[in-house]
């Protein structure tokens, strides 16, 4: 099975959960629009979901997954991945539990931290509390998703995993639909419908793979909590790996503490924002990240170094090729995307144009934030978790002087891009470091690709700055003009994009097909 195979499985899967994902934010946008429900509900979302990304995605999977591969590939076969697989479960439970409890506890605290601003507001911080609450249960639930989707890709079937998220997005538009007009308060009624969702979703994903496990012959149980040699080694990886692979999510926290000072509404326009923006981000950067650990973790099992290297070099080339026409497109229709997408309803012009700012600043960071994505795997499947840590750093106090030096100026919009800034010096600085240790080098023959799909996503560029000018007022129009004249944006743009790469040769559809990864 080809490396896009496991990529397009991923991808595919993860582009029919964020179209749900449209739907939602499309619904909320006109039942909450930018106000005291849409903000409270955001942050209690983001809090669960930077924590699950951190460390259950982040962290433990960026150490799970080669561990559980090297012991499943390696003398012991499943038979010794099943034991570690199980003493991991019996020690992350009860860890999972008292994290929850104690956070369900302190939860005042911890919002009043984050968005002690909201008490200006009457019943904001409250209702944000309240949420958070309900919110919360989730990251328990997830994080054990997070566990068994680890052990799925391990095994090198990601289907299960990647449509999970699925099922989080059809419960919040079932949770709008039915909740959505109802009085009095419908947006306060409507947020707290939307959080006890959240968790029912977690319940449900939880439910589907651990079905999935079972179908792959994986029967775990939970047992009295040791710390074995390779749990205590787990534990080691994780605690420098909890920085070094969630920089993102780090810097999600500080966006948080400085929208919740700023504008009312300021969350609500990082979140629509975001949703465009995670579109590429999750189908190509996710899908590539998942792929590309497992299968660098067996050829470094092997000592095939060369191999890994052509592993890169292939996942970089592939990220290039989707991710830069997409930072392009989203940078400059930025205003007709957000207007044709979510205005309407509670969600002004004016919402919308504030959110198309924000937008535009996030694309800019985009293949920065793929990249990461694929240089990262090249450290964690070699146990090196130190340098991405000294890396993400760096990054990190880059994002909050930046945002300092910012915020006066550019208000919101500081934040994205800042982050934006930051993704890329860590960006840098990861590939300098596998460049000085020969772990990757950029060969010349992708470099050379690179720089023709910047060439046709610049030429892209300009076909869709006059097609937006063109169609100007077509998206604040009615439903069916918004699709149409979007479609006209993708699709034009679309064909001008690869047909001159096609012409120019901008990629090597050859090499990208025949690449194998290694067989299990």
């Amino acid at each position: 099975m080809s490396l896009i195979k496991n990529v397009g499985t991923i991808g595919g899967l993860t582009m029919v959960s964020r179209v749900f994902g449209f739907v939602r934010d499309m619904l909320l946008s006109r039942l909450l629009g930018a106000g005291t429900g849409a903000d409270a509900f955001f942050v209690a979302f983001k809090l669960p979901n930077i924590f699950r990304r951190l460390f259950a995605e982040g962290a433990f999977s960026a150490a799970f997954v080669p561990m559980f591969s090297k012991a499943y590939h390696g003398e012991g076969g499943r038979e010794a991945a099943l034991t570690f697989s199980r003493q991991v479960l019996s020690v992350f439970l009860p860890i999972l539990f008292v994290f929850t409890a104690l956070a369900e506890i302190f939860m005042p605290w911890i919002v009043y931290a984050m968005a002690n601003e909201y008490q200006d507001v009457p019943g904001k911080f409250g209702l944000t509390v309240d949420l958070t609450r309900i919110t919360f249960v989730y990251l328990l639930l997830i994080s054990l998703v997070s566990l068994l989707a680890g052990i799925l890709n391990s095994l090198s079937k990601f289907a299960a995993a990647a449509a999970a998220p699925i099922l989080l997005n059809i419960c919040l538009i079932t949770a709008v639909l039915i909740f959505g007009s109802t009085e009095p308060d419908p947006e306060f009624v409507t947020a707290r419908a939307l959080a006890v969702a959240v968790s029912i979703a977690g319940v449900l994903q939880f439910l589907w793979l651990l079905w999935a496990v079972h179908r792959a012959g994986i029967d775990l149980r939970v047992s009295r909590p040791r710390l074995t040699p390779q749990v205590k080694r787990l534990l080691t990886i994780i605690l420098p790996a909890t920085f070094g692979a969630g920089i993102y999510q780090i810097s999600q926290f500080v966006d948080i503490f400085f929208a919740t000072r700023l504008e009312e509404g300021a969350m609500s326009f990082l979140n629509y924002a975001d949703r465009l923006n995670q579109l590429p981000l999750g189908v190509i950067g996710i899908a590539l990240g998942t792929a590309i650990l497992p299968a660098l973790s067996r050829l470094i099992g092997r000592d095939d170094q060369e191999g890994a290297k052509r592993l890169m070099g292939t996942a970089l080339e592939l990220s290039m090729l989707l991710t830069i026409p997409a930072a392009v497109a989203l940078f400059i229709c930025a205003e007709p995307l957000v207007a044709g997408i979510f205005m309407g309803g509670r969600f002004t012009a004016e919402d919308a144009a504030m959110t198309a700012s924000v937008m535009a600043a996030l694309s800019a960071g985009l293949p920065a934030y793929v990249l990461i994505k694929v240089f990262t795997p090249g450290y964690y499947a070699r146990d090196d978790t130190k340098t991405p840590v000294y890396t993400a750093l760096a990054a990190l106090v880059a994002n909050i002087v930046l945002i300092l030096l910012l915020i006066e100026r550019l208000e919101v919009v500081a934040l994205p891009a800042a982050a934006a800034s930051a993704a890329w010096l860590n960006c840098v600085l990861l590939y300098i470091g596998l460049h000085r240790s020969d772990r990757f080098r950029l060969p010349t023959v992708v470099a050379g690709r690179v720089v023709k799909q910047i060439a046709a996503a610049a030429l892209m560029g300009a076909l869709l700055w006059w097609l937006r000018g063109l169609l100007d007022g077509n998206f604040a129009a009615g439903i069916l003009t918004r699709m149409w004249s979007i479609a006209a944006l993708v699709g034009g743009g679309m064909a001008l994009y690869f047909g001159t790469l096609f012409v120019i040769g901008g990629f090597d559809k050859a090499q990208l097909a025949k690449f194998k990864r290694p067989a299990a």
